[in-house]
């Protein structure tokens, strides 16, 4: 099939060149000229793990291009995907303007293609409230009256492994208006489900529920560990033996449910709230949701506080290296990530911040500035800090040389907010240790 991607952000180009690599002829649109520049000279704009070398081999086969002209995008395409941002807005609302400036440019494609035109089916890949594809719909028919169909398909793409995700989804879920369209997106998705997982085509309100309802799940599985782990600091218990114990219940599971310092990135944080705002707008109240997202909120400020007790309230003058700035491992996404929001919070004490992350830092130090010093090694960054907080758990942080830390630290102090230490082995190494969810352990 000959399909076009509208935006080359994380799910546009995830999308696209996996739909390449099986075979279909892609253009990944956008009216980003310059990020455009750069992915036609092979130079990929974000971070994910694989996906440069698969749309190096396949702009090599003449199967995905990127343009900027939208006429070519939309007049070859059986297939649109509307793949833009929907961020939140002040009040937690998603803000549709990309979807709408998207629908009404595809309107007018499909208007000046004539009478002729085999029915393009446009279909919106990017995760919107419910009612926003027939919102779509709508703009479309306000512009033209030539047959066009619409779909929605939602993503459920892990950063740090989306091209697996991908490729090997756990289930992929389509909302059709006609069946001639559910089956089209069974033959398109075909090859990714060979093993048995199922395609669900089913109406299209509800394929855009499934994408809120199954986030905010995950979402509240985060946050109720690390109100559990708020309990097991205040009575003593361990939350990882806690954690043992309730997850070998095979109706609980263990995914999603380490205690931390809460859920960031583009989807959690955005698609909670959205649901949040869904139900304000209809009269439905949503506690339980607000919950989760207080909840995650404040995980951070129970972890600030351990720090800055730790100090007497005074952070003035302290050094503070991090470990870790990405909102997870395998990503370069700082959106919504604990460590943005702590060295904002320390920077505002009069702290000093120096941090390492072999992958997020570039953007950490265009979004922060001179709050932040960046390492070029991890263990460059303790040099003469007071402590080390532990803010993502990337691999190279799990086994590292105590010696050369306890050596380099101005005292061996390390706030732990992902829990990535036995603490008996901290003690007997000499370092007092901080974690979340587990008594500080001191040598």
């Amino acid at each position: 099939m000959r399909l076009t991607m509208v935006g080359t952000g994380y799910v546009g180009l995830v999308t696209g060149t996996c739909f390449a690599n099986t075979g279909n002829k892609v253009t990944c649109l956008d009216v980003d000229s310059a990020k455009i520049d750069r992915l036609n000279r092979g130079e990929v704009p974000i971070y994910e793990p694989g996906l440069d070398e698969l749309i190096q081999r396949n702009v090599a086969a003449g199967r995905l291009f990127f343009t900027t002209d939208a006429e070519r995008a939309y007049s070859q395409a059986d297939v649109i995907f509307i793949c833009v941002g929907t961020p939140s807005d002040a009040d937690g609302k998603a803000d549709l303007k990309f979807v709408r400036s998207a629908a009404e440019a595809i309107a007018g494609a499909i208007n000046a293609l004539g009478p002729n035109q085999k029915p393009k089916t446009v279909v919106v890949k990017s995760t919107v409230p419910v009612g926003t594809t027939f919102l779509v719909r709508d703009i479309i028919r306000g512009k033209t009256d030539y047959p066009f169909h619409v779909a929605n398909n939602p993503e459920f793409l892990k950063e740090g492994d989306a091209i697996n995700d991908f490729n090997k989804p756990d289930r992929v879920v389509c909302g059709v208006e006609a069946a001639e369209v559910g089956e089209m997106m069974k033959d398109l998705y075909d090859p990714f489900v060979r093993q048995g997982n199922p395609i669900f085509i089913m109406d299209v309100l509800s394929s855009e529920m499934v994408k809120y309802a199954s986030n905010a799940m995950l979402a509240t599985k985060i946050s109720f560990i690390n109100e559990i782990a708020s309990l097991c600091d205040a009575y003593g218990a361990n939350v990882n033996r806690v954690r043992e114990g309730m997850c070998s219940d095979s109706r609980i599971g263990n995914q999603f449910l380490y205690p931390g310092l809460g859920y960031g990135g583009s989807c959690f944080p955005k698609d909670t709230l959205a649901c949040i705002s869904m139900g304000k707008e209809v009269g439905v109240p949503t506690p339980l949701l607000q919950a989760v997202h207080d909840v995650n909120q404040e995980q951070r400020a129970l972890f600030f506080r351990k720090i800055a007790e730790e100090f007497d309230g005074n952070l003035a003058g302290r050094r503070f290296a991090f470990w870790g700035l990405a909102f997870k491992p395998r990503t370069d996404d700082i959106r919504e990530a604990p460590a943005i929001t702590l060295i904002n919070w320390i920077a505002a004490k009069g702290g000093k911040v120096r941090a390492f992350d072999r992958v997020a830092a570039a953007n950490t130090k265009r979004e922060l500035g001179e709050k932040v010093d960046i390492a070029d090694d991890m263990y460059q960054c303790l040099q003469g800090a007071d402590a080390l907080v532990i803010c993502t758990d990337w691999d190279e942080f799990k086994n590292p040389d105590w010696d050369t830390m306890r050596a380099s630290l101005k005292q061996p102090l390390i706030f732990d907010g992902r829990n990535l230490y036995r603490r008996p082995a901290l003690a007997e190494l000499g370092f007092t240790y901080i974690s979340i969810g587990r008594h500080p352990v001191r040598p």
